[in-house]
């Protein structure tokens, strides 16, 4: 005898209204903004970095085979990437809102490589295994030690711009959600020519 499951759920779960999850939404906007005005004025080390951290030290490994500079690039290419992956991902899914929340988590990515690269010259920052600092031993190799504090601060303003662009991405993709695709679903679309 098989059991069937009550009607009020689903194989997917409880479904939520469309007022319940614009709410819901508006919250994470909120909470998003605050986050993002804290990430450009008082930026520091905290629990997204440790997901970002381990990330990193994946790309140290998985850029060794392609040598030595790779290897040092490696972890902060792996580590903005992988959230642009999941930007694209719900971006093609035509999911705009998760897409936007993503993009937040990139620009902060962008911001705690852009910290990192400034440490370049005072390593003040805390070294995983207290091994050599990538950006210091990159930019000695390129002849751009002096500017580390310069470049990061630059890659900082970047990330900030970006995340507020993503913040208003997130907004618009709920203001849209009753009317079709977002903006960010429709740029995320790959077109053939």
């Amino acid at each position: 005898m098989t059991r069937s499951a009550p009607a009020s759920l689903s194989v997917d779960g409880p479904k939520l209204s469309v007022a319940a999850t614009k709410r819901i939404r508006l919250g994470v906007v909120a909470g998003l903004s605050v986050y993002v005005v804290w990430l450009a004025v008082a930026y520091r080390y905290h629990f997204v970095d440790g997901v970002n951290l381990l990330i990193h030290e994946a790309g140290h490994v998985v850029f060794a085979p392609a040598g030595e500079v790779m290897s040092f690039l490696g972890g902060s290419l792996l580590q903005l990437a992988f959230p642009l992956v999941f930007v694209l991902y719900f971006g093609r899914r035509r999911q705009a809102f998760e897409a936007a929340v993503c993009g937040v988590w990139a620009a902060e990515s962008a911001m705690y490589t852009a910290e990192y690269m400034a440490d370049a010259n005072a390593l003040a920052l805390p070294l995983v295994g207290g091994h050599i600092h990538d950006w210091r031993w990159l930019f000695q190799r390129s002849g751009l030690l002096e500017h580390a504090e310069a470049i990061g601060g630059c890659l900082h303003v970047l990330a900030f711009l970006s995340a507020i662009v993503a913040v208003w991405f997130a907004a618009r993709a709920i203001q849209n959600q009753d009317e079709g695709p977002s903006p960010i679903a429709a740029a995320s679309t790959v077109r053939a020519p």
